[in-house]
């Protein structure tokens, strides 16, 4: 009975944690589409009012909203005027003093890690990592720029240029992770995709990469094996 209570269990919960995530992600867009409703609300009039709370019970419609408003916001900074006026908006929040910082940091990051022309996240490569004889998978992210890379190649006595910057995930939790400035002599190159290395970093070496998803084996027959 315990074999297949256990068997049962392997197949509910992949799917049990995916549906839950999902609703999670639905249940915050539409808290913040709800929000902005309210918002919106506050300055119309009572009658404009009553629509707007009947949008509130409609399931879905905040991430409907919210795609189309970044597709939309997509079309508009594409051509010349739109990038006029985000320029606009971003030379408006550099003179906010605590804003600023904020905006600045999460743009740059965000300007790396989803811009087409960018590297960071583009490779996966083995680090000896914490020691030697010790490896893990690493993503690399750009390289040493400025004082970073000439210390670096005094250090070493390499060229600044042969460095490279790293992030290594954690398990089971990728978002967290240790910011390496490793030789590139010292990686070694993987042939695996970043989305297959990541499956491989979460699932702690269960999914292998490039392979078919693992069969379900009952705990008596892993035993016998």
């Amino acid at each position: 009975m315990r074999k297949y209570i256990i068997t049962g269990l392997l197949v509910w919960l992949p799917l049990a944690i995916t549906v839950w995530v999902l609703l999670w992600v639905l249940g915050m867009i539409d808290g913040v589409f709800v929000w902005l409703l309210s918002a919106v609300g506050a300055v119309l009039p009572l009658a404009a009012q009553e629509s707007l709370k009947q949008l509130h019970d409609i399931p879905g419609l905040g991430v409907v909203v919210m795609v189309a408003l970044l597709m939309l916001t997509g079309m508009f900074v594409a051509n010349i005027f739109g990038q006029w006026w985000l320029r606009q908006w971003d030379r408006l929040l550099y003179k906010i003093p605590i804003v600023k910082s904020i905006y600045s940091s999460v743009k740059q990051v965000s300007d790396t890690l989803f811009s087409s022309s960018g590297n960071a996240f583009r490779e996966a490569v083995l680090v000896p990592y914490p020691h030697q004889g010790s490896w893990t998978i690493a993503f690399v992210t750009g390289t040493p720029r400025g004082e970073v890379a000439q210390q670096l190649g005094t250090l070493s006595g390499a060229e600044p240029d042969e460095h490279v910057a790293l992030y290594v995930p954690t398990t089971p939790n990728p978002t967290s992770g240790f910011f390496l400035m490793m030789p590139r002599a010292q990686l070694r190159p993987l042939a695996m995709s970043v989305d297959e290395a990541l499956k491989y970093i979460i699932s702690m070496g269960v999914v292998a990469p490039q392979g078919d998803p693992p069969a379900i084996v009952l705990p008596a027959e892993a035993t016998r094996n």
